[in-house]
């Protein structure tokens, strides 16, 4: 899997079609402008500050949990090795004890479903 980071002129994020009929697009879109991270951070090959970090797993958990990619596919997309991803998982799903990160990830869930007109319940 491959993703094409837009330039400034280019209005969407193009991704090749995923393994699994998740779309990673939506979940970089949406993580991105609500972490308040540049994508091209999000999947950069450096681990980056902690904040871009975070904002890196929560888009893996994500593009897991939401969008039912393979964590092989997460991982060649962010150019990282699936136990990362699976790494990312497990953490982002330990730190859902947080009450607030817990309700973002609610939230976010919500925008994915709803972005994708679909109902996964």
């Amino acid at each position: 899997m491959r993703i094409d980071v837009p330039s400034a002129t280019t209005p969407a994020l193009r991704v090749s079609p995923p393994r699994a009929s998740g779309d990673l697009g939506a979940v970089l879109s949406l993580v991105a402008r609500e972490r308040n991270v540049p994508i091209r951070i999000l999947v950069h090959a450096s681990r980056c500050r902690a904040q871009a970090a975070r904002a890196r797993q929560v888009a893996m958990y994500l593009a897991h949990v939401v969008q039912g990619l393979s964590l092989t596919a997460i991982g060649e997309a962010f150019g990282r090795d699936r136990t990362t991803v699976s790494y990312a998982c497990s953490l982002i799903e330990d730190l859902r004890d947080d009450p607030a990160l817990d309700a973002e990830l609610d939230a976010l869930e919500a925008q994915l479903i709803a972005m994708a007109g679909g109902d996964h319940g």
